[in-house]
C-alpha cells in the first residue's frame, strides 16, 4: 500500500497510520491485486470518531498508473461504502479532494454520488485548496423529521409529565398483582382437578 501511495500521492503516511487503520477499522480497508498478488490499488477509509453523527471518511483512494480505466477506485469505493453502512451503519461518506484533481472529481461526483459541501482552503501540504465533499447513505431529512416528530409526541403539559410516571408505576402495579392472583388462582384450579 506504502508503494502505491508513493507512486500515485503526494500525500505519504506513516507504516504505524496504516497500521493504526488496521487495527481500528479493517472492515473498511480493502486492495486491489493484480494476477502477481502485488497491490496495484487501495482505499483507506475510518469512522469519524470526533463527530455526533456516524459517518465514515475516505482517508486515501490510490490506483497505479498501469492499471487505471479498469473501475478498481470505483470498485474499491463501493466496498468501503457497503460496509461502512453494514458494519457501523454510517450516515454519510465524506472526504477531501484537490480542487484541481478533475479525474478524482468525475468518479466522485459523476459516478458515486457525492456532492461538494464546501473548500477547505490550504488544506494540503502544497497549500492547494481541497473540495470537501459527501455522499449520503440515508436522507438526511428523515432525521430531522423523526426528531421534530418526537417534540411533536412529547406531551406540553408540565402537570402531565410529573404525574405520568406515578401514573405509570400504579398500573405496573396493578398489572403485577392481577398477574400473581391470576397466577394463584390458576395453581389452585390444577390442584382442584388433580384431587
Amino acid at each position: 500500500m506504502q508503494t502505491t501511495n508513493l507512486w500515485c500521492l503526494p500525500e505519504n503516511y506513516t507504516l504505524k497510520y496504516y497500521f493504526y487503520h488496521y487495527l481500528n477499522w479493517n472492515q473498511l480497508l480493502y486492495v486491489a491485486e493484480d494476477s502477481n498478488k502485488k497491490i496495484v490499488g487501495y482505499v483507506l477509509a475510518k469512522i469519524d470518531e470526533d463527530s455526533e453523527d456516524v459517518n465514515g471518511h475516505i482517508t486515501s483512494l490510490s490506483v497505479l498508473r498501469t492499471h487505471r480505466k479498469l473501475g478498481l477506485a470505483y470498485k474499491l469505493m463501493e466496498a468501503a461504502h457497503r460496509d461502512m453502512v453494514e458494519n457501523f451503519d454510517a450516515e454519510y461518506c465524506s472526504l477531501h479532494v484537490r480542487v484541481t484533481n478533475r479525474a478524482a472529481l468525475n468518479l466522485y461526483e459523476g459516478k458515486l454520488g457525492y456532492k461538494k459541501m464546501g473548500v477547505e482552503e490550504k488544506y494540503y501540504a502544497d497549500e492547494e485548496d481541497a473540495y470537501i465533499m459527501k455522499k449520503f447513505f440515508k436522507d438526511p431529512n428523515d432525521k430531522k423529521k423523526g426528531q421534530d416528530k418526537d417534540k411533536k409526541e412529547k406531551p406540553s403539559d408540565s402537570t402531565s409529565t410529573t404525574e405520568a410516571p406515578k401514573e405509570s408505576a400504579k398500573k405496573e402495579e396493578e398489572q403485577v398483582e392481577q398477574a400473581g392472583e391470576s397466577t394463584a388462582s390458576t395453581a389452585a384450579k390444577k390442584k382442584k382437578k388433580k384431587k
